[in-house]
């Protein structure tokens, strides 16, 4: 995937028709994996830059409580004296005003067709529990399948909560188990039997299937929805 750093719009020479052919090269090649239904990390990059570039417009203490993790020290450093010199510097400041509401207008219009990839691969999915959910549905299986594949693939999974910015947020660890083919004999059921007898760490799991007519790049598509789409789902179901 092309690269654009965390400070694009403020490297070097500030001059609009420069920093333009930079994001304009980059849009290019995040809209080529989505052309091929290729989702991550592109829709999450091109989500990072906008809300970087909204952070920057509103002031820098927004970008300090909001991008700790991502931004480097220098990073950060070289931001805050740029948001000083904008306000110094009326012709500075036009200059980056008009990069940054040219980035945002183009960055939404790539987020935009991301989504209604991300929407179409939601809406597409069929989400169930297989058999009887236990009170705790913190961790347990996921089973996944897609209308090219002929198994039926098996991810362990632990749900975690994590507080940021007096907000708290769900997050879903996977980790990939077998991958058991698609028949009469290893129906979800069954499969959900052999891995309570052969894991023993999980003797009463949580267990869902969720499957699709449609074909999906596994990594990069059907994988990461389908496990916002858990979050989601056991998030609905527990309230």
């Amino acid at each position: 995937m092309g690269i654009l750093s965390e400070t694009w719009f403020a490297d070097g020479y500030i001059d609009f028709e420069q920093k333009k052919y930079t994001l304009l090269a980059y849009l290019q090649e995040i809209n080529r994996y989505f052309n091929q239904h290729m989702l991550y990390p592109q829709l999450a990059d091109v989500i990072f830059h906008y809300n970087n570039l909204v952070a920057f417009r509103e002031n820098k203490q927004f970008i300090q409580q909001h991008f700790p993790k991502r931004l480097t020290a220098l990073n950060m450093e070289k931001l805050q004296l740029l948001y000083e010199q904008m306000i110094a510097d009326d012709e500075l400041m036009q200059e980056l005003e008009s990069i940054i509401h040219y980035a945002m207008s183009k960055m939404n219009n790539t987020i935009k067709e991301g989504t209604e990839i991300y929407e179409l691969v939601e809406d597409s999915f069929n989400i169930a529990p297989v058999g009887l959910i236990p009170l705790d549905s913190q961790e347990g299986y996921l089973f996944l399948s897609d209308g090219r594949r002929r198994d039926t693939l098996v991810y362990e999974y632990r749900l975690t909560i994590f507080e940021r910015h007096d907000e708290k947020y769900r997050g879903i660890h996977t980790q990939y188990i077998e991958a058991y083919q698609k028949n009469l004999v290893y129906s979800c059921e069954h499969i959900k039997t052999l891995l309570i007898r052969q894991r023993k760490k999980l003797p009463n799991p949580a267990v869902y299937r969720i499957d699709t007519e449609l074909v999906f790049p596994l990594n990069e598509t059907l994988l990461p929805v389908a496990k916002r789409c858990l979050v989601k789902y056991i998030a609905q179901n527990a309230a």
